[in-house]
């Protein structure tokens, strides 16, 4: 019985430290970001440029009065400049990407880093040229509206540091 335990206790060790070994030579390979959500769906080819999925996490009601989802930017995509009635705050997940409010300089925005975007302040958000941007949004306040587009942020605008 003594003999099972440390032979089991051993093939676990030796699996849980092979396991570790694969995902530490995954993450130093190429940009793919780690997903968290499922990609989603596709968003609207009027409200962005390039490629960005949405995957909603927590609908909008009435008890909460908040809407959370998950944004991949595809390398080069990004939204079209927005704004909402209450703010949104982003946490980014994984990629390195941008954000900007109107009249002021480009952010570089990165994995770990979060964003409070003013409630009905002019802004855009999406990654790099040259990674993908995973983020979660949300959307506080509902009650008081959800988003307004406006046009698409220019390639001008999105190279400018």
């Amino acid at each position: 019985m003594m003999k099972t335990f440390f032979t089991t206790a051993i093939t676990s060790l030796a699996l849980l430290t092979m396991g570790c070994m694969q995902q530490n030579k995954n993450e130093g390979e190429g940009n793919e970001l780690q997903a968290i959500f499922p990609k989603g769906e596709l968003g609207p080819a009027e409200n962005f440029t390039g490629n960005a999925w949405n995957t909603p996490l927590v609908p909008n009601d009435s008890t909460y009065n908040t809407v959370i989802g998950n944004v991949y930017f595809e390398p080069g995509a990004r939204s079209n400049w927005h704004t909402h009635p209450s703010g949104q705050i982003l946490i980014i997940t994984d990629g390195v990407g941008y954000h900007q409010i109107k009249g002021q300089p480009r952010q570089t925005i990165k994995k770990g880093d979060v964003v409070k975007c003013p409630p009905n302040i002019l802004h855009w958000h999406g990654a790099s040229p040259d990674a993908g941007l995973q983020q979660i949004y949300i959307l506080p306040n509902t009650e008081k509206g959800i988003v307004r587009w406006m046009g698409p942020v220019p390639d001008e605008e999105y190279n400018q540091q």
